[in-house]
């Protein structure tokens, strides 16, 4: 849209405005100039273009903040479900462990020592199997 058409919109709008004031009142011709850069468009178009570049990035951004908290997620999820394999696979070798184990051993006896801190003896096990880590 050039100046030209600009001004006629402008003029337009006045005229109309005008007919629709009783004759009675003072009319205060209403001045509306657009904003002009230098280069002949309206800043306005600029602005407009500028929030819409800014709220696309802001969408991006937003975007990426939310897939990277589901890659969190999903990685402590997966790390959790590694802890508990761990301990189960612990566990088993605990079960197997004492099943070996002879009581009257010394390794049997100082066991039977080590145990009486724990509330069974498959936690004992699993403790001190799982600090020596086979």
């Amino acid at each position: 849209m050039d100046m030209d058409e600009i001004d006629k919109l402008l003029a337009e709008i006045k005229h109309e405005y005008a007919e629709a004031k009783p004759k009675s009142q003072h009319i205060h011709p209403v001045s509306i100039k657009p904003s002009v850069s230098s280069s002949g468009k309206s800043t306005f178009g600029v602005d407009k273009l500028l929030a819409d570049v800014k709220a696309d990035f802001e969408e991006k951004d937003l975007a990426l903040s939310l897939q990277r908290k589901q890659e969190l997620e999903a990685e402590r999820v997966r790390q959790e479900e590694l802890e508990l394999k761990k301990l189960e696979v612990i566990k088993q070798k605990a079960k197997t462990w004492l099943e070996q184990l002879e009581p009257l051993s010394p390794e049997g006896l100082w066991f039977e020592s080590f145990a009486q801190g724990y509330s069974s003896k498959l936690d004992a096990a699993i403790e001190y199997l799982g600090g020596i880590e086979f």
